[in-house]
C-alpha cells in the first residue's frame, strides 16, 4: 500500500481448514474475515470503544488475484482512506506470506465504507470528534498479537 497520511494496522493469522474449500485454497468469503479482524486491530490500537454495532457496511469491493493456501501465513493491511462527516472509507490488501511451494503475493486487495448509526439511530449521524481525531493520526502501523 502506499505512504497514506492516515491511520492504518497490520493484521497477521494462518489460513484455517475452515477457510478453505475441497481444493484447499481459501473461501473468498475468508478474506472478509481476515479484513474486519484488521479493522478490530485497528479499533483497538486506536482506542475506539463502540464502533462495532454501529458502524454498518454500507459499500465493499474486493479484487481477489491469487489463492490462500491451508496453513499459510497470511498479512492483511487495512489503511483508512477517506474521513466523511458520517462514513469511513477503509482500503485493504490481504498477502499470503512465502511457503515453500509459493511466493509472497498479494491475494486480495479492496476497500469498503461504513457508517455511523448509533443506537436509537435509524440513519447515518456524524462521527464522534475523538474518533475522527485518533483517524487523522498518521505514523507506522499498528500492529497488535
Amino acid at each position: 500500500m502506499d505512504g497514506a497520511d492516515l491511520a492504518r494496522a497490520v493484521h497477521r493469522c494462518r489460513v484455517e481448514w475452515m477457510d478453505t474449500d475441497a481444493a484447499g485454497h481459501h473461501h473468498n468469503s475468508a478474506v472478509v474475515r481476515f479484513v474486519e479482524a484488521a479493522e478490530a486491530t485497528l479499533m483497538r490500537a486506536c482506542g475506539i470503544t463502540g464502533y462495532f454495532g454501529a458502524a454498518p457496511r454500507v459499500r465493499y469491493e474486493v479484487d481477489f488475484t491469487s489463492p490462500l493456501w491451508f496453513g499459510q501465513d497470511v498479512t492483511t493491511i487495512l489503511v483508512v482512506e477517506r474521513i466523511g462527516t458520517s462514513s469511513l472509507t477503509l482500503r485493504f490488501e490481504v498477502w499470503g506470506e512465502e511457503t515453500d511451494r509459493h511466493p509472497r503475493s498479494l491475494a486480495a486487495a479492496g476497500r469498503y465504507v461504513t457508517a455511523y448509526v448509533p443506537a436509537g439511530h435509524r440513519s447515518a449521524v456524524p462521527w464522534p470528534d475523538a474518533w475522527t481525531a485518533v483517524w487523522k493520526q498518521s505514523g507506522p502501523a499498528w500492529e497488535l498479537p
